[in-house]
């Protein structure tokens, strides 16, 4: 079977996913994944070798099998001092953050409030020290494709359609190894 671009795209439709997420998940540029499906670029063997793994790993554990539902989040114009609370009492490092449109629009880290620390920053909105949005997948994504995100990102979304249904991090994943998951 000879792999073209256009086999890649309907694989990629087939498996609901958008450019941006393929490329994500395979460690490649949205761009890169266009001109593969453009056949503009003839991508190495490893490449496509990723992608491949990515569009056809639909075996195993799904994101919505361990994914924490009911996700909190902020809005932009939230203080820190109501995200330093929010943290605390949910015991977690990071929050989406979602506008009124419901669009993920960044992400409010421990890290981001450490690196920010000053005697106003209580006050500060969060739209000024928040950090890029956490990569989103569709909920039927494998576990396994989702842990190679997990090393560079706090945490990844789960998206059914544009609404954002839960969310998995590092910590979902470790909760994972009792029940004996099986990570290819």
């Amino acid at each position: 079977m000879v792999i073209t671009g256009s086999l890649i795209r309907k694989l990629r439709l087939a498996a609901g996913l958008t450019q941006r997420q393929l490329a994500e998940l395979a460690g490649v540029s949205q761009a890169h994944i266009a001109k593969i499906e453009l056949g503009k670029v003839d991508p190495r063997l490893s490449t496509v070798n990723r992608i491949l793994e990515v569009l056809t790993g639909r075996h195993g554990p799904k994101c919505k099998d361990v994914m924490t539902k009911d996700v909190i989040y902020v809005r932009p114009d939230a203080t820190v001092k109501e995200v330093s609370e929010l943290m605390t009492k949910y015991a977690i490092d990071q929050l989406p953050v979602i506008d009124e449109q419901g669009r993920v629009v960044g992400t409010i880290t421990d890290r981001a409030i450490v690196k920010n620390l000053s005697p106003e920053i209580a006050n500060e909105k969060v739209e000024k020290i928040m950090e890029p949005p956490m990569p989103t997948v569709p909920e039927d994504t494998s576990i396994a494709r989702v842990r190679f995100l997990l090393e560079e990102y706090p945490g990844v979304l789960v998206v059914r359609g544009k609404d954002v249904v839960g969310i998995i991090t590092r910590a979902d994943l470790i909760k994972t190894v009792s029940r004996t998951l099986e990570v290819e």
